[in-house]
Formats: structure tokens, sequence, C-alpha cells
């Protein structure tokens, strides 16, 4: 019955808080969008129906000879004379008049009901390669809205998917941090002694330790990928959370609640997790949102020098050299900017909300 009242005094104080309340409904909105990046932009149709069967390209592969044609390679959609097979039930006389029939593709009323393609609203991946009437990088038009980067890559596409790789990537890094963290400031709080001597001298050398250096070695010896950046930012990112968390469990180890439990025969670890670390959940949320946007910062500092994912990947850090290499093409670096700026502010008004909620002197006023 208290944890229900705890719980709900903890929701109502987050919610009053306007800023935090709204920073989290347009963050969530945001991410939940970012989510089906692969149905918003991509360069594969999202359904099409030939010949009364109907194909689903994003998610499936198929073959140019699925659709009438000669190759047993992926179809290429944006091909015209790919799309003029599947619209004319596979015809053959898209391969011999090309010209006539190419550029009459969308005027086939008599076809209309047999076979068609839906494309995303936005018909372009993040690594997708556009056929530019123009130098890339190019200013933002009605196909591309927030321009093309230097490679002719559609930016709203790449900015679509980076946000969700780095959202995913910060919750991952804070996730793995926070248990470690928190584990081993509990360990050290609880226990004193030669544990905590022992634990703080080793805290004192991993932290003298370059990050950066070690994530340069690593990267020179072995192929970076996501997985392996997370682990790397996680062996240095815990080592935030200790110190805050080892003095709320140095404080509260002899309070009297804590010595009534140890009389009673509760094991430490139940003492630990129940009675002492919802007390240090406050000083622990507090350092969050530092986690949490310095794992996204340095995501994009490691892409922005070349030490980071590889180029297959979407990575707003990547976008950010282009705008610097780029200075004649501003919407790259206010692109960059914005969605920096917008997603790091979001996170850390909500943070601030969940610090305030877990207050104990704004729960029971």
């Amino acid at each position: 019955m208290f944890d229900s009242y705890l719980s709900k005094r903890r929701f109502q104080n987050f919610k009053s808080n306007k800023r935090a309340y709204w920073s989290l409904i347009i963050f969530c909105s945001l991410f939940f969008i970012s989510l089906f990046s692969e149905i918003i932009a991509n360069e594969r149709p999202l359904l099409v129906k030939f010949q009364n069967n109907y194909y689903f390209p994003f998610i499936n592969f198929y073959s140019e000879e699925t659709f009438g044609g000669d190759f047993k390679t992926e179809a290429i959609y944006k091909d015209k004379e790919v799309q003029c097979l599947i619209i004319s039930d596979g015809n053959s006389e898209c391969w011999d008049y090309p010209k006539k029939v190419i550029n009459e593709i969308e005027s086939y009323p008599e076809n209309s009901n047999k076979s068609w393609i839906i494309w995303a609203p936005i018909p372009y991946s993040y690594n997708t390669i556009n056929d530019l009437e123009r130098a890339a990088p190019s200013p933002p038009d009605q196909k591309h809205w927030l321009g093309t980067d230097d490679t002719s890559r559609d930016v709203l596409a790449r900015i679509l998917y980076g946000f969700r790789l780095s959202v995913f990537f910060a919750i991952v890094v804070t996730l793995i941090s926070s248990i470690i963290g928190i584990a081993a400031g509990a360990i050290q709080g609880f226990f004193g002694g030669w544990i905590d001597l022992i634990f703080q001298r080793l805290i004192e050398v991993w932290g003298a330790t370059p990050s950066l250096y070690i994530i340069i070695i690593v990267a020179a010896i072995l192929q970076m990928n996501f997985w392996l950046l997370v682990l790397l930012l996680s062996l240095f990112s815990w080592t935030a959370l200790v110190g805050v968390v080892r003095a709320e469990f140095l404080r509260a180890r002899n309070f009297e609640y804590v010595r009534a439990a140890r009389a009673l025969g509760v094991s430490n670890f139940v003492i630990m997790y129940r009675h002492i670390l919802p007390n240090a959940m406050v000083a622990t949320i507090t350092m969050l949102p530092f986690i949490i946007t310095g794992s996204i910062g340095s995501l994009a500092a490691l892409d922005f020098i070349g030490y980071g994912l590889p180029s297959s990947y979407p990575s707003l850090g990547e976008l950010t050299l282009q705008a610097k290499n780029n200075l004649q093409a501003p919407w790259l670096g206010f692109s960059a900017f914005i969605t920096f700026a917008l997603m790091l502010s979001l996170l850390v008004f909500i943070f601030e909300g969940i610090r305030d909620a877990f207050d104990p002197r704004k729960i029971f006023k």
C-alpha cells in the first residue's frame, strides 16, 4: 500500500513539472517515430502488388526475376525499368520500348487495378546514394527536405536513423554503467574498511586511464562496431556513479532502521537493496543525465574524429564533420545543431523532473 502511494506521489510530482512532463511526451514521440525508420524512410517500397500477389520489399529480398526481369540479384526498385515491369505485370514491352513506356510509367489507367507500388514517405534510406542533377551537397528541395550531404545521401533520412541509433546507444551504455557503478558504490559504502580502501585505489587508477587512447588503440586492432563501442564507453562511464552511491551507503549504513534489520537477521543483500538503495536513488538519478548526454556526445565526438562507428552506420557525428568540411552548405550545420540541441535538452529536462520526483522532501511535504 505504501509503495502504491509512493509511486503515485512520485508520478504526481513529475507531472506537476510541466517542462519535464512535456519534454518526456515530445522525446518519447520522437523516439517512437524513429523506431519505424524503415517504414518512414526507405529506398525499397513498403508494399508491392504484382500479378495478384503481395510483396514487402522493405523487409524481404526479392530478385528481379520475381517481377519478370532477367537478373537473380535483388531488384533495384528505383530503376524506372523495374518500376515499369511491376506496374505492367511483367510486360516485356518495358524492355523493348524503354523511352516510350518508361517515361509514362504513371499513365497506366488500364493497369491501375492490377499492379502497384507503395513507397515510404521519404523514399530514401540513410545510405541511399541519390542521382542528383546538381553537385553534392545539394540544398533542401521538394525531394530532399533537409538537402543532401557531400555523398548525395538524404540528410533527413540520416537524422531519423541517427537519432534512433544515438538514443539506443546512450540507453544501453547508461544501463550497463548504472548497474556496475551502483553495485561497486554500494559494496564500498556498506562494507567499508579494506574493501572500500582497495576499491578506491583501483578506481583512482582506472579513472586516470586515458579512455580516448584506449579506444584509438582498440580501433586500430579490431573492427569497431556498435557493441564493441558500447563496451568500451561503459568501461569508463561507470565510475561517475560510484562516488555518490558510496557516500549514501556510508551515511545510511549506521541508521537505526538498518541496525534493526541486522538485529532481526536480515541478510546484507536485502538491507542494501531494500533499505539503503532507495535513499541513494536521488543522488544516482541526479548523475544519470550526465551519463546519457555524455554517451551521446562521446559517440558523436568519436564519429567526428573517425574512431567511432563505421561509415556504414547512420551517424550524427559524421554529419557534423560534413558540416565542418562543407561550410558552403549551412543546412548540414543547422540540421546537426538543432538535432543535438533538441535531443540533449529534452533529456536533461526529463531527468530534472525525475530527480525532483524521487526527492523525499517533495514526496512527503
